[in-house]
Protein backbone atom coordinates (compact mmCIF):
# COMPACT_ATOMS: atom_id res chain seq x y z
CA UNK A 1 0.00 0.00 0.00
CA UNK A 2 1.19 3.48 -0.41
CA UNK A 3 0.04 6.30 0.96
CA UNK A 4 0.42 10.09 0.68
CA UNK A 5 -1.05 13.43 1.44
CA UNK A 6 -3.70 15.78 -0.66
CA UNK A 7 -3.66 19.04 -0.47
CA UNK A 8 -5.71 21.86 -1.53
CA UNK A 9 -5.15 23.27 -4.94
CA UNK A 10 -4.85 26.75 -2.85
CA UNK A 11 -5.63 27.38 0.46
CA UNK A 12 -9.16 28.58 2.22
CA UNK A 13 -9.40 28.53 4.91
CA UNK A 14 -7.09 31.35 6.22
CA UNK A 15 -7.25 29.53 9.64
CA UNK A 16 -10.94 30.96 10.53
CA UNK A 17 -12.32 29.44 13.10
CA UNK A 18 -15.89 27.78 12.96
CA UNK A 19 -17.40 27.32 16.30
CA UNK A 20 -19.56 23.77 16.56
CA UNK A 21 -23.21 23.82 17.88
CA UNK A 22 -24.59 21.46 20.46
CA UNK A 23 -26.11 19.52 17.50
CA UNK A 24 -22.51 18.86 16.03
CA UNK A 25 -21.12 17.55 19.22
CA UNK A 26 -21.48 13.47 18.46
CA UNK A 27 -18.08 13.49 18.29
CA UNK A 28 -16.76 9.46 17.95
CA UNK A 29 -19.29 8.30 14.83
CA UNK A 30 -17.89 8.71 11.78
CA UNK A 31 -19.89 8.33 8.05
CA UNK A 32 -17.99 5.22 6.11
CA UNK A 33 -18.82 5.12 2.72
CA UNK A 34 -17.45 2.38 -0.13
CA UNK A 35 -18.17 2.52 -3.99
CA UNK A 36 -17.21 -0.33 -6.10
CA UNK A 37 -16.00 0.98 -10.24
CA UNK A 38 -15.92 -1.80 -12.42
CA UNK A 39 -14.08 0.61 -14.89
CA UNK A 40 -10.55 1.89 -13.98
CA UNK A 41 -10.18 4.65 -12.17
CA UNK A 42 -7.64 7.34 -13.06
CA UNK A 43 -5.99 8.10 -9.90
CA UNK A 44 -3.57 11.20 -10.55
CA UNK A 45 -7.22 12.98 -11.88
CA UNK A 46 -8.86 11.37 -8.41
CA UNK A 47 -6.15 13.33 -6.72
CA UNK A 48 -6.64 16.29 -8.62
CA UNK A 49 -10.53 16.19 -7.83
CA UNK A 50 -10.09 15.88 -4.17
CA UNK A 51 -7.68 18.89 -3.74
CA UNK A 52 -9.99 20.99 -6.11
CA UNK A 53 -12.67 19.69 -4.06
CA UNK A 54 -10.82 20.59 -0.61
CA UNK A 55 -10.30 24.13 -1.99
CA UNK A 56 -14.16 24.33 -2.11
CA UNK A 57 -14.82 22.63 1.25
CA UNK A 58 -11.78 23.80 3.92
CA UNK A 59 -13.65 22.88 6.57
CA UNK A 60 -12.87 18.81 5.54
CA UNK A 61 -9.35 20.11 5.85
CA UNK A 62 -9.20 21.96 8.76
CA UNK A 63 -8.35 20.67 12.59
CA UNK A 64 -11.14 19.61 15.40
CA UNK A 65 -10.51 21.89 18.43
CA UNK A 66 -11.37 22.18 22.30
CA UNK A 67 -10.80 25.41 24.08
CA UNK A 68 -11.42 26.46 27.70
CA UNK A 69 -12.61 22.95 28.48
CA UNK A 70 -16.09 24.23 27.07
CA UNK A 71 -16.01 25.69 23.28
CA UNK A 72 -15.25 23.02 20.31
CA UNK A 73 -14.15 24.22 17.04
CA UNK A 74 -12.93 23.31 13.36
CA UNK A 75 -10.08 25.65 12.35
CA UNK A 76 -9.78 25.65 8.68
CA UNK A 77 -6.23 25.31 8.58
CA UNK A 78 -5.30 23.48 5.02
CA UNK A 79 -4.12 21.01 6.39
CA UNK A 80 -3.38 17.65 3.63
CA UNK A 81 -5.49 14.42 3.90
CA UNK A 82 -4.69 11.07 3.83
CA UNK A 83 -5.03 9.25 0.43
CA UNK A 84 -3.89 5.63 0.19
CA UNK A 85 -3.99 3.22 -2.67
CA UNK A 86 -3.34 -0.46 -2.68
CA UNK A 87 -3.73 -3.49 -4.86
CA UNK A 88 -5.56 -7.09 -3.67
CA UNK A 89 -4.20 -9.42 -5.64
CA UNK A 90 -6.06 -12.49 -3.48
CA UNK A 91 -10.25 -11.41 -3.97
CA UNK A 92 -11.33 -12.67 -7.66
CA UNK A 93 -14.17 -9.79 -6.87
CA UNK A 94 -16.33 -7.55 -4.90
CA UNK A 95 -17.01 -10.38 -2.66
CA UNK A 96 -20.42 -8.94 -1.64
CA UNK A 97 -23.56 -10.00 -3.25
CA UNK A 98 -25.78 -6.62 -2.38
CA UNK A 99 -25.26 -3.05 -3.54
CA UNK A 100 -25.81 -1.79 0.06
CA UNK A 101 -23.88 -3.35 3.03
CA UNK A 102 -24.57 -2.21 6.61
CA UNK A 103 -21.27 -2.57 8.07
CA UNK A 104 -22.71 -2.33 11.70
CA UNK A 105 -23.54 -5.59 11.39
CA UNK A 106 -21.79 -7.40 8.79
CA UNK A 107 -18.54 -5.99 9.75
CA UNK A 108 -17.65 -6.68 5.89
CA UNK A 109 -15.98 -2.79 5.14
CA UNK A 110 -12.65 -2.16 7.44
CA UNK A 111 -10.65 -3.82 4.72
CA UNK A 112 -11.84 -1.08 2.05
CA UNK A 113 -11.66 1.81 4.52
CA UNK A 114 -9.15 4.57 6.34
CA UNK A 115 -10.92 4.80 9.11
CA UNK A 116 -11.09 8.27 10.43
CA UNK A 117 -10.08 7.78 14.26
CA UNK A 118 -12.78 10.35 15.90
CA UNK A 119 -11.81 8.89 19.27
CA UNK A 120 -9.21 10.24 19.45
CA UNK A 121 -10.22 13.73 18.84
CA UNK A 122 -11.08 14.48 22.78
CA UNK A 123 -7.68 12.81 22.95
CA UNK A 124 -4.89 14.00 21.62
CA UNK A 125 -4.08 18.17 20.94
CA UNK A 126 -1.67 16.65 17.23
CA UNK A 127 -3.32 16.80 14.21
CA UNK A 128 -5.96 14.30 13.65
CA UNK A 129 -7.59 14.07 9.99
CA UNK A 130 -11.34 14.85 9.64
CA UNK A 131 -11.43 12.63 6.14
CA UNK A 132 -9.83 9.50 4.61
CA UNK A 133 -9.73 8.48 1.41
CA UNK A 134 -8.54 4.98 0.48
CA UNK A 135 -8.83 3.40 -3.10
CA UNK A 136 -8.34 -0.63 -3.66
CA UNK A 137 -7.63 -2.16 -7.19
CA UNK A 138 -8.93 -5.83 -7.64
CA UNK A 139 -6.36 -6.86 -9.76
CA UNK A 140 -8.35 -10.05 -10.63
CA UNK A 141 -11.73 -8.73 -11.72
CA UNK A 142 -10.02 -4.96 -12.71
CA UNK A 143 -12.68 -3.30 -10.31
CA UNK A 144 -11.80 -0.38 -8.15
CA UNK A 145 -13.12 0.29 -4.65
CA UNK A 146 -13.09 3.48 -3.11
CA UNK A 147 -13.37 3.99 0.51
CA UNK A 148 -14.40 6.92 2.29
CA UNK A 149 -14.18 7.97 6.19
CA UNK A 150 -16.09 10.85 7.20
CA UNK A 151 -15.33 12.50 10.93
CA UNK A 152 -19.22 13.13 12.05
CA UNK A 153 -18.27 16.41 13.78
CA UNK A 154 -17.83 18.02 9.68
CA UNK A 155 -21.58 17.84 9.35
CA UNK A 156 -24.23 15.17 8.70
CA UNK A 157 -25.01 12.37 6.24
CA UNK A 158 -26.29 14.90 3.59
CA UNK A 159 -23.14 16.91 4.06
CA UNK A 160 -21.02 14.11 3.50
CA UNK A 161 -22.68 13.49 0.28
CA UNK A 162 -22.99 16.92 -0.98
CA UNK A 163 -19.02 16.68 -0.61
CA UNK A 164 -18.92 13.11 -2.16
CA UNK A 165 -21.38 15.02 -4.93
CA UNK A 166 -18.72 17.84 -5.39
CA UNK A 167 -15.78 15.40 -5.71
CA UNK A 168 -17.64 13.58 -8.16
CA UNK A 169 -18.04 15.96 -10.54
CA UNK A 170 -14.76 17.73 -10.83
CA UNK A 171 -13.54 14.12 -11.28
CA UNK A 172 -16.45 13.42 -14.11
CA UNK A 173 -15.15 17.17 -15.03
CA UNK A 174 -18.71 18.01 -15.13
CA UNK A 175 -20.40 21.27 -13.96
CA UNK A 176 -20.52 21.25 -10.18
CA UNK A 177 -23.18 22.75 -7.94
CA UNK A 178 -23.51 26.40 -8.12
CA UNK A 179 -24.27 26.96 -4.84
CA UNK A 180 -21.32 27.27 -2.58
CA UNK A 181 -20.88 25.27 0.69
CA UNK A 182 -21.74 27.44 3.83
CA UNK A 183 -19.95 26.07 7.13
CA UNK A 184 -21.38 28.42 10.19
CA UNK A 185 -23.58 27.14 12.01
CA UNK A 186 -26.53 28.28 14.10
CA UNK A 187 -25.78 28.20 17.60
CA UNK A 188 -27.83 27.86 20.84
CA UNK A 189 -28.40 30.46 23.12
CA UNK A 190 -29.71 29.96 26.38
CA UNK A 191 -31.62 33.40 26.28
CA UNK A 192 -33.35 32.71 23.13
CA UNK A 193 -34.70 29.33 23.90
CA UNK A 194 -38.44 29.15 23.73
CA UNK A 195 -39.59 26.37 26.37
CA UNK A 196 -42.98 25.70 24.90
CA UNK A 197 -40.97 23.87 21.98
CA UNK A 198 -39.65 21.16 24.80
CA UNK A 199 -42.69 18.55 24.20
CA UNK A 200 -41.88 18.35 20.15
CA UNK A 201 -38.30 17.50 20.98
CA UNK A 202 -38.59 14.08 22.07
CA UNK A 203 -35.17 12.96 20.98
CA UNK A 204 -33.48 15.28 23.26
CA UNK A 205 -36.14 15.30 26.15
CA UNK A 206 -35.62 11.53 26.30
CA UNK A 207 -32.21 11.19 25.47
CA UNK A 208 -30.73 7.73 26.59
CA UNK A 209 -26.79 6.52 26.85
CA UNK A 210 -25.16 5.93 24.06
CA UNK A 211 -24.91 2.18 24.39
CA UNK A 212 -28.63 2.18 24.69
CA UNK A 213 -28.89 3.95 21.65
CA UNK A 214 -26.95 1.54 19.74
CA UNK A 215 -28.09 -1.56 21.10
CA UNK A 216 -31.52 -0.55 19.68
CA UNK A 217 -30.19 0.80 16.11
CA UNK A 218 -28.46 -2.46 15.98
CA UNK A 219 -32.02 -4.08 16.65
CA UNK A 220 -33.41 -2.20 13.88
CA UNK A 221 -30.98 -2.75 11.11
CA UNK A 222 -31.55 -6.78 12.23
CA UNK A 223 -35.55 -6.63 11.91
CA UNK A 224 -36.11 -4.35 8.98
CA UNK A 225 -34.89 -5.14 5.54
CA UNK A 226 -32.61 -2.89 3.17
CA UNK A 227 -34.54 -1.13 -0.09
CA UNK A 228 -31.97 -1.30 -3.18
CA UNK A 229 -32.80 0.38 -6.05
CA UNK A 230 -31.01 0.05 -8.89
CA UNK A 231 -30.34 2.88 -11.79
CA UNK A 232 -28.19 2.35 -15.06
CA UNK A 233 -26.12 5.40 -15.99
CA UNK A 234 -29.50 6.15 -18.79
CA UNK A 235 -31.93 6.10 -16.35
CA UNK A 236 -29.85 8.36 -13.81
CA UNK A 237 -29.71 10.89 -17.37
CA UNK A 238 -33.09 10.98 -17.40
CA UNK A 239 -33.49 11.51 -14.04
CA UNK A 240 -31.81 14.80 -14.16
CA UNK A 241 -33.42 16.10 -17.12
CA UNK A 242 -37.02 15.42 -15.20
CA UNK A 243 -35.31 17.58 -11.97
CA UNK A 244 -33.57 20.32 -14.32
CA UNK A 245 -30.61 19.18 -12.92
Amino acid sequence: MTSSLIRPSSPAGNNCRIALAGIDLWITPRIDNVFVYDTDLDIERLKEALSRTLTAWPLVCGQFLVLDDENYVIEMSDNAIPFSLCNNTELARWPHDTTVVFNSVDGLLPPFLDEVKSEQLLKSSSYEPLFRLKVTRLVQSGEWVMGTSWAHVLGDAFACLNFLHTLSCFYQQVECPVLVPSFERRLWRCEEADQSLLPTMKHLCDAVSAEENLRKIMSEELSHDQLNIHFSGKQLGRLRTLLHL
